[in-house]
């Protein structure tokens, strides 16, 4: 009862006012964001600040900084504001060709350049009005994956690095090892002596982020040289033109990066594992008819990603 009774008093349109501030980090800029008056949101910053016990913006010379406290604040805020956004955007009956709501997918630039874009071509053909927001994740995003689901509609991500979460499979890819085109030092395939000697570029490397193929390789007893970390698969292969360096990459990927010229495919010296490729998501979203039409497009997305038809 104590919760309802704190809740009951609160103007909930203060969680859209601390969100501007926090972000905006000015009153002034804050209020022509929300197209209020200064005073009026001078008002609720005050009212914040009353119910916080914290100045949430602290002068510092001629400008505002954010409060150790506020910092805090500001994920669980975001976090707040779009699931209050959630509710009330909630319909009672839910028709594709008539929404205009917006589903929010984090990924990887290889999931959207992929099953991304067949989803939204399939979409754009049965709901014009549905939007798709494609938001790259990294490893602060992917180790508060169960946190940070509740807030958007899923993540795109190999098996392997999620757990205890719903998830749809949705197509199995390979891996293939690439190097510059003019690297006569490697021939049609990379030997166990070609990963220990060549400097590398991964695509990630911290506890939670990484490829299964990065793994393997660390498995066979060789600690790769890394002179680049790059997070995007798709600006690898730039990394590696007109260079010694080697890096593994999608072999849905390598098409495109034949394309841009100045690298080439070659084998690995190993038998890569396949990477199955699933849509992940809160169970919040289970029974949700808008979230279960989306899961469906994103099925016959990878249906037709998995057969090369796209």
């Amino acid at each position: 009862m104590a919760d309802h009774a704190l809740l009951s008093r609160l103007d909930l349109n203060l969680l859209v006012s601390l969100d501007a501030l926090l972000t905006e980090r000015s009153v002034t800029r804050a209020a022509e964001r929300l197209h209020l008056s200064q005073p009026a949101l001078s008002a609720s910053l005050a009212r914040l600040r009353t119910h916080f016990g914290d100045p949430i913006l602290a002068r510092r010379g001629n400008t505002y900084e954010l409060t150790p406290f506020a910092l805090r604040l500001a994920d669980h805020t975001t976090l707040a504001l779009d699931a209050a956004r959630r509710v009330f955007e909630s319909q009672a009956t839910w028709e594709p060709t008539e929404s205009v709501r917006e589903f929010s997918i984090y990924g990887s630039d290889y999931g959207f350049t992929t099953i991304g874009r067949v989803v939204s071509e399939l979409a754009a053909k049965r709901a014009p009005g549905v939007h798709f927001r494609f938001m790259l994740h990294n490893p602060v995003v992917v180790e508060d994956a169960a946190n940070r689901l509740r807030s958007v509609d899923g993540m795109v991500i190999p098996h392997g690095i999620l757990t205890d979460l719903p998830y749809l499979d949705l197509w199995r890819d390979e891996w293939v090892a690439i190097v510059a085109d003019d690297n006569d030092a490697v021939g049609d395939a990379l030997s166990e002596e070609d990963l220990v000697r060549l400097p590398w570029v991964m695509n990630y490397q911290t506890r939670s982020a990484f490829t299964s193929a990065e793994r393997q390789v660390q498995q066979l007893g060789i600690e790769p040289n890394v002179e680049v970390v790059v997070e995007s698969f798709l600006a690898l292969p730039r990394f590696i033109e007109g260079t010694q360096r080697l890096g593994i990459i999608q072999a849905a990927l390598a098409p495109i990066a034949m394309r841009s010229g100045g690298v080439r495919v070659v084998g690995l010296p190993f038998e890569p594992t396949s990477l199955v490729n699933a849509l992940w998501w809160h169970p919040v979203h289970a029974h949700d008819p808008e979230h279960t039409w989306m899961r469906a497009l994103f099925e016959e997305a990878g249906t037709l990603v998995g057969a090369g038809r796209h």
